[in-house]
Formats: structure tokens, sequence, C-alpha cells
């Protein structure tokens, strides 16, 4: 990993994206471009990530000039494309892309993506065995990949500021209108994305799967929850609300419980595609079952914000993060480094080994999850209109909490107690 050589070692160097769009990444193609010009060293961009180069062909790239690159780093969506390619499920693909990288004389390979494409990118350097030095730029709208915080991935913050103004129009009409909206966001399998969105819009309650315990969840673990803060929200004399769920959610779900898993589509890397389990219509068909029982009337509509997120154009901050990690990539290499994941720290280059940034247990790049016991999540849970340890403390309130579920109060005590005990739940009054 330590820095050696010169850019007289490098002649070409390579420019590939790996995973979903997220805001910014035209930016770093566009930084590493230039600052390989201004080298003298030539960028080839590859077409749709590893897929081409995995079957060995070689006509899927091409030469980037100034022209094409200079303007585009405030664009949406990869100019390159990407794909989720994964070189390490069949030895012939990764043999087919170094094959392939050799023909094309690549000396240097700038790779943009998340923690699937760590798996692929750790593999290709070490079959080049020194003859391809490789960096890694952390691109992910989930903001999981591990690195120090709070360090974000690449395309976070924007998708974040989309999440909001679309969440923003949704709290305007369910307060205009009187009914709940059940968003489910984007991101797994960490909540960071729905989190992020949510403390910042205030949203009525977000529900991510690191409040939870290790294990199973239930649907009727969310579903609680949600009723919950319909209740509360009722007894506090509002009707409406917005509930934000990760889709993460989904991955923990008893497949015996979510029949759709059973038979689910995994993608490249083996992960459920979590968008095909209606997690929104699933949850707002229990939690109308068991109003309605009770004669309580609720509008509930399931939302999905996920797609508009990842090809918006950048906001300011990543537009500006990703010129620093396209050109910190490129200076890296030519001064001889490889094997890195490229992060800016205090305004600073600071490359992280890929020994340190992989998951021994499954190939894959580490996970940063919410850490739930933090400061930052327990301001956003104080925030959250949910039932929580502070209203179960007087007879009085918990009568009125009962009375706005109609329901007896030992009734409200049977099925909610368990939320005053719920890890990261809201501290209560000292």
């Amino acid at each position: 990993m330590n820095p050696q050589g010169s850019a007289l070692d490098i002649k070409r160097i390579g420019i590939v994206v790996g995973g979903g769009p997220a805001p910014g990444t035209n930016g770093v193609i566009s930084a590493a471009a230039i600052e390989a010009l201004n080298a003298g060293v030539v960028p080839i961009g590859f077409h749709d990530g590893f897929s081409w180069l995995a079957q060995r062909y070689t006509d899927e790239q091409h030469e980037l000039s100034l022209d094409e690159v200079s303007r585009v780093h405030l664009d949406g969506g990869v100019l390159l494309g990407t794909s989720r390619t994964d070189l390490t499920r069949d030895p012939e693909a990764l043999d087919n892309t170094l094959a392939a990288l050799k023909k094309l004389h690549i000396d240097a390979l700038v790779a943009i993506g998340g923690d699937d494409l760590v798996r692929s990118v750790v593999a290709l350097e070490a079959r080049a065995r020194g003859g391809l030095r490789i960096v890694q730029v952390p691109k992910s709208i989930d903001n999981d990949l591990w690195m120090p915080l709070p360090v974000p991935t690449l395309g976070y913050q924007t998708a974040r500021h989309v999440g909001v103004e679309l969440v923003k129009a949704l709290m305007e009409d369910a307060k205009t209108t009187g009914r709940w909206y059940l968003g489910v966001a984007m991101g797994r399998p960490t909540g960071h994305l729905t989190l992020g969105i949510g403390k910042a819009a205030s949203v009525t309650c977000t529900i991510i799967p690191e409040e939870f315990p290790e294990g199973s969840i239930g649907l009727c673990d969310v579903a609680d929850i949600v009723e919950g803060a319909i209740i509360k929200r009722r007894a506090l004399g509002r009707s409406y609300g917005v509930v934000l769920l990760s889709e993460a959610l989904v991955e923990r779900f008893d497949p015996r419980e979510v029949q759709e898993l059973q038979d689910v589509d995994r993608d490249a890397q083996g992960n459920i595609r979590v968008t095909e389990v209606d997690l929104g219509r699933k949850v707002k068909a229990e939690v109308e079952r068991r109003l309605e029982r009770r004669s309580v009337k609720v509008t509930l509509v399931d939302k999905t914000i996920g797609y508009e997120l990842r090809s918006a154009p950048p906001i300011p901050f990543d537009a500006e993060y990703a010129r620093d990690l396209g050109y910190a990539a490129v200076e890296y290499l030519i001064a001889g480094g490889s094997g890195a994941l490229v992060t800016i720290q205090g305004g600073e280059m600071q490359p992280i080994a890929f020994r340190d940034i992989l998951d021994p247990a499954t190939g894959r790049g580490r996970l940063r999850a919410v850490d739930v016991q933090t400061e930052g999540y327990q301001v956003a849970r104080d925030y959250m209109v949910r039932l929580g340890p502070r209203d179960f403390e007087k007879v009085d309130w918990v009568a009125r909490l009962a009375e706005a579920g109609k329901m007896p109060v030992e009734e409200f005590h049977r099925r909610f107690d368990k939320l005053a005990m719920a890890p990261g739940a809201e501290r209560p009054h000292s």
C-alpha cells in the first residue's frame, strides 16, 4: 500500500463503476480523468462496470477527453454506466477481466463503488500479483461502507437531501388530508439513509433494523411500532403523520412469515432484492386490520422512496467531495499506491488498506451499521412520536392512550409494554 514509483510507471489508468448509481459519481470520473491527463496519463473509461471485462471483451471502453468530462461533475447518473458484476463468483470472470486489462495495457485502476465492489477489486489485485495498481473510491447512497465516522460515502448526502424534499411534501399532504403515509426508504442492509432522511425532515418516526435485537424481525414488531405511533398522535390530537421504514428490515424478516422471501430474486452478490417485497403494503395491511377491528378510522397510504435518490444531480457537498476523491485516487496511484480505499479525512487524503475494510466472514466490504447507543441516534429517537418508557410512567396518560386506541387499559399494556423496553428507546425522565 505504501506509495512508491512515479508517474512514468503508469501510462494508462482505467476507471470503472460498480454497484448502484449514486450522486457525485460523474464528479469522480471527471476529476480522475482530468488529473490523469494533467499527469500525462491516458484515462480509459470502462462501460457498464466489470460486466464486459468479465467476458474478456475489450471494445466496451473509450479514452476519456477533457471536453467530455470537464462539465459532467454536476450531472446525475453515471457517464460510464455501472453493473453489479461480481468477479469472485466465477474464476473465469476474474481471469477474463485481468486478461482484458492487460490486453488494453491498463497499468492502474480507479474502481468506484461500495461494499459489494470491495470483494471484486481485492480479488483482482491479488490475482494481478503487483501487475495492476488498484484503488477504490467509496460510493454508496447507503452510507454503510466501513470508514471512520463521520466520513460519509459519496452520494449519501445528496440522496438524503432529495429524500428530505420528497418527505416534506408527504408531510404537508398528510397534514392537509388528515392521512398517514408509510414511506419505505431505500438502503440496505443498514438504516443510515432512512434515519438520515427521517431525522432531517423530522418525520413522525423512523424504523430501522439496528434498533432490534439480533435475529429475525417479525412483521408484527414493525406493525406494533406504527400502530403505537398512530395511537400516540391521536392522543395528542393529531390524526396524521409520516412513518419511514427502512427497506433493510425485509432482510431480517422470517421467510415463513413473509411468503415472498422464499422465492424472491437475488442480485449478482446474492442479496435479496428487497424492492420486490412490498414492505409498505404488508405493514399497512396489518395495521389497518388491527385498527379496523376496533373501529379506529385512519387512512394509510404506502409510498416507496427509492430510485429517485440514486441518479439525482449532486448537491454542492457531493460535487466537491467527488472532485477531492477522484483527484486523490489518481494522485495515490501515480505515487505508487495500491490496494486501498481512498478517503478524505480532515481535508486530507487518507488511504485505508483493503485488508482493513474486508470482512473475512463474507469476503465483502465491512459494513458500518447505525450505532443506536450514540447521542446522535438518541436525539432522533427523542424527537420521534412513538411509544417509549415515558408513556408508561403516568396512569392518566396510559388511560388516554388506551382511549385513543379504543382498547381497555389492560389490553394496551399487553400489546405495548414491550416497546418501553426496546433497545434504543427514548430515555426516561431523570
